[in-house]
C-alpha cells in the first residue's frame, strides 16, 4: 500500500515549477504528522487540500496527482473507509498508466496498490490478477532478479497461500528465497522471513518435518544477528510450537510459546496486540492438556488487551 510518499518526489514534480511546490510539501508533511500523531481525520482533510493543489496547478491527469490520491487513499484504507479509499487507487493507477506508460514503475506500484487493497480484504478474485500482472510486468522491465520482482513474488505468493493454494504458493517462495541466498548470501534476513514464508506453506499442507526445519532454520539466523528482543525470533518460536501442538506434542510446545510471549510483552509492551496471540496461543495449550483454569486465566488476559482501543 501506498503510504504517504509526499515530499520526498516534490523536487523531481511538476509542481515544483508552478510555485506551489513549497505548499504541496507542508501539507505533505502535516497530514503524515497527523497521521503520525492518531488524528486520522486531520490527516484525511490536509491530504484531500494536497490533492486540490495539485489539480488546480497541473491538472486533474498528471502524476502529481496520482501520488496525491494515493496518499489519501492509504489514509482512507487505514480508516476501513474502503468504499471511499477504491476510486482514488483506481484514478490513480488511470492516471499514471495513461501519461507515464502501463509499464512505468509508478504505474506498476499503482497496480500493486490496488492489488493489495483487495488482498488486504480478502477479495482474492479481484487482487490475483492484478499482482499476476504486476510480476510479469516487472520481470520483463527489471530483469527476473530485481528487488522489485521479488517483492511481487511474495505478493502473489501470499495471495495462493491464504486461500489455500499451496501448489501454488511454494514455487513462488522457493523461487523467492533462492533470489534472496543469492543476492544476500544464506544467513541474511530477508532469507530468513522467505524461508518463515516457505515453511507456512509446509505446515498448511501438514509436511511437518518440512516445516520444522526451515522454521528453525529462520529461527537460527534471527538469533545469530543478537538483536535483543527480536520479535521475528518470536515469530519462529510461536510458529516451530504451533508445529508441535499439531502434532500434540504439547511438551516440546509450551516452553517455545512462552519464550515468544516474554519477548513480546518486552518488545511491544504488555498491551500489544501480538502478546494477546501469545497468550491466546498459549491458552489454547492449555486447555489441550486440561489444564483449563490456566487457560482461562489467559484467555481474560488476552481478552483485556483485545478490548483496548488503538
Amino acid at each position: 500500500m501506498a503510504v504517504l510518499l509526499l515530499a520526498c518526489l516534490l523536487p523531481l514534480s511538476a509542481l515544483a515549477q508552478t510555485g506551489a511546490g513549497a505548499e504541496w510539501e507542508r501539507l505533505g508533511q502535516e497530514s503524515a504528522r497527523q497521521y503520525r500523531m492518531g488524528n486520522y481525520a486531520n490527516a484525511v482533510e490536509v491530504a484531500r487540500k494536497m490533492l486540490e493543489l495539485a489539480e488546480k496547478n497541473v491538472g486533474t491527469e498528471h502524476p502529481d496527482v496520482a501520488t496525491s490520491l494515493s496518499n489519501l487513499a492509504s489514509l482512507y484504507t487505514f480508516q476501513k473507509q474502503y468504499g471511499q479509499a477504491e476510486p482514488l487507487y483506481k484514478r490513480a493507477l488511470a492516471i499514471r498508466e495513461k501519461v507515464q506508460g502501463p509499464d512505468h514503475p509508478d504505474a506498476v506500484a499503482s497496480l500493486v496498490d490496488l492489488a493489495e487493497f483487495y488482498g488486504n480484504q480478502k477479495l482474492y478474485l479481484q487482487a490475483e490478477p492484478l499482482f499476476v500482472r504486476a510480476l510479469a510486468t516487472r520481470e520483463r522491465t527489471r530483469g527476473a532478479e530485481h528487488p522489485e520482482v521479488v517483492v511481487s513474488l511474495g505478493n502473489l505468493a501470499a495471495i495462493y497461500r491464504d486461500q489455500g493454494q499451496y501448489a501454488r504458493a511454494e514455487p513462488l517462495y522457493k523461487r523467492r528465497l533462492a533470489i534472496r541466498e543469492k543476492t544476500f548470501g544464506p544467513e541474511h534476513r530477508f532469507v530468513a522471513t522467505s524461508l518463515n514464508n516457505l515453511a507456512e506453506v509446509y505446515r498448511g499442507q501438514s509436511q511437518f518435518a518440512l516445516a520444522e526445519s526451515h522454521y528453525k532454520r529462520a529461527l537460527a539466523i534471527f538469533e545469530k544477528a543478537q538483536i535483543p528482543d527480536d520479535p521475528n525470533v518470536a515469530t519462529c518460536l510461536s510458529n516451530l510450537a504451533e508445529i508441535h501442538r499439531a502434532q500434540k506434542q504439547y511438551a516440546q510446545a509450551e516452553p517455545l510459546y512462552k519464550r515468544a510471549l516474554a519477548i513480546r510483552e518486552v518488545a511491544f509492551g504488555p498491551d500489544h496486540p501480538d502478546v494477546a496471540e501469545s497468550l491466546i496461543d498459549l491458552a489454547a495449550l492449555y486447555r489441550a492438556t486440561n489444564r483449563v483454569r490456566e487457560g482461562e486465566e489467559l484467555e481474560k488476559r488476552a481478552a483485556r488487551v483485545q478490548s483496548i482501543k488503538r
